[in-house]
């Protein structure tokens, strides 16, 4: 072999993934779930895909094979052979993709399981990356399989690796609580304050939601929106009608973030959460400033609604997530709710947002300010 060739090995040999998980259920189940057909089918492909079809020969030099598709119809396939099978230590096994950049590429995925704390300590090292690149790209997908991973072997299931961390009372957090509902996705809440550690660490605004999916996080209410409705099953949750809907749910997004949080809830509603007028009680001044604009947004919401149910289609979508549980803090002050019973179409829709079992599920601990 040529010095050229010796140091591009080396080199590539270098391109290495590795990952650690702990997951809730014994070294022999987690081992089971890389070499069982019925396993591999339930769990081994990214969020926001499925497994198609899945062989597993499990034996020394014995095949593999995951074929998986995306909702937008593209699919994808990777298969092996197993090189080791040391029941329920370690397994490893090869891996190439059958289509794409890195077609007829060999690379090797070494699993080590470890008994921990009652569960087992999953480390993953994969190898053979031709450059950063791929190894990089990898990443991302690996997390995200094995979220569903320990979706699938925790007793927990989604809630092992779903959090949301926030405050309870807030709007932006019962939204993400009422879309993860849609979904029928159970999740772990985490209560903290805007600004607190748990809060800054994953959002460097200090604002809440912020959002964790096993070591994938997101901050920003539309973003955790947007990553819930690709990477979970369920009702999409986006509207239906095509591309003029689609825009007009994002136009409402931007109007209530911009516009209608800040009159109903920093300048009116807060002000009888924490009260800061004279002798403890809420700032006149404030109220009576806020709600001409109020009633001025009110009112572009009630022509929108017009005879429709919902804002932006035939259906609930993310706007009216975001929509009812300020609405909901506004109908339990006395100006609120004079106003809102000025306004029949915004009531309308909000009494079928009631109803939904999102909102009943997510209505207790958010009323409890």
């Amino acid at each position: 072999m040529t010095a050229v060739a010796e140091r591009t090995q080396a080199e590539a040999a270098s391109f290495e993934l590795e990952m650690t998980r702990f997951i809730r259920a014994p070294r022999e189940k987690v081992f089971d779930a890389f070499v069982r057909q019925d396993a591999l089918a339930a769990w081994h492909c990214p969020r926001g895909m499925h497994v198609t079809d899945a062989s597993a020969d499990a034996r020394i030099g014995g095949r593999y094979r995951i074929a998986m598709a995306a909702r937008d119809g593209s699919s994808f396939a990777a298969g092996g052979e197993y090189q080791v099978l040391d029941r329920a230590d370690f397994l490893a096994y090869t891996w190439s993709w059958e289509q794409g950049p890195m077609t007829g590429r060999v690379t090797l995925i070494e699993v080590t399981l470890t008994a921990k704390d009652g569960g087992t300590a999953l480390h993953m090292r994969h190898t053979g990356f031709p450059d950063a690149m791929f190894r990089d790209g990898h990443m991302a997908g690996w997390h995200s399989v094995f979220n569903n991973l320990v979706d699938y072997l925790d007793p927990e299931g989604s809630a092992a690796t779903v959090t949301v961390i926030g405050d309870p009372r807030s709007t932006y957090c019962r939204t993400v609580r009422m879309a993860l509902a849609e979904k029928g996705v159970a999740y772990t809440l985490q209560p903290a304050a805007p600004s607190s550690p748990e809060v800054t660490e994953i959002n460097p605004f200090s604002r809440i939601p912020v959002f964790r999916d096993g070591v994938i996080e997101f901050y920003e209410t539309r973003a955790i929106l947007g990553y819930i409705d690709e990477a979970f099953d369920g009702p999409s949750l986006l509207p239906t009608g095509g591309l003029t809907s689609r825009a007009r749910n994002e136009q409402w997004i931007s109007v209530i973030n911009c516009y209608f949080y800040d009159a109903v809830v920093r300048r009116y509603v807060v002000q009888y959460l924490f009260p800061k007028g004279a002798n403890g009680e809420p700032d006149r001044a404030v109220i009576d400033a806020a709600l001409p604009e109020i009633d001025r947004q009110l009112a572009v919401f009630e022509k929108a609604y017009g005879g429709q149910d919902y804002l932006a289609g035939s259906a609930a979508s993310m706007c009216d997530y975001l929509l009812a549980p300020i609405l909901c803090y506004l109908e339990r002050y006395p100006e609120g709710a004079a106003l809102m019973g000025k306004y029949p179409n915004i009531r309308r829709g909000q009494a079928l947002m009631r109803a939904r079992e999102s909102y009943i599920a997510t209505e207790a601990i958010f009323t409890a300010a």
